[in-house]
């Protein structure tokens, strides 16, 4: 089994988002709340490094800020947005997204 991508990261994370007070939630909640919503691999649940004892799944749910210029990218799509350091929240266009994604 190969490791999760980041765009079905992205995709749980604005699933939980839709769910939360305010549509917000701080990225340590995300983490707590992902493999609820995903089928991790072992290989997903490697350690990234050895310095923050982090597994690779989650340095993705993190990547998705890193890489929020990336077409694709809940943020670069305008899904989410970033309310204050560590504290995302899901905007419209993303409640929309989910919708559209539940109908098909």
């Amino acid at each position: 089994m190969s490791r999760i991508a980041e765009d079905e990261i992205g995709m749980a994370v604005l699933n939980i988002l839709t769910t939360r007070p305010r549509g917000r939630a701080t990225v340590r909640q995300l983490i707590e709340e992902v493999p609820k919503h995903v089928s991790l691999s072992p290989e997903d649940q490697t350690e990234s490094s050895t310095r923050t004892k982090e597994e690779v799944w989650e340095q993705k749910v993190r990547n998705l800020k890193s890489h929020g210029t990336r077409p694709g990218n809940i943020f670069h799509e305008g899904f989410v947005i970033q309310v204050s350091r560590g504290l995302w929240e899901i905007t419209g266009i993303g409640r929309r997204h989910v919708a559209k994604a539940a109908a098909a």
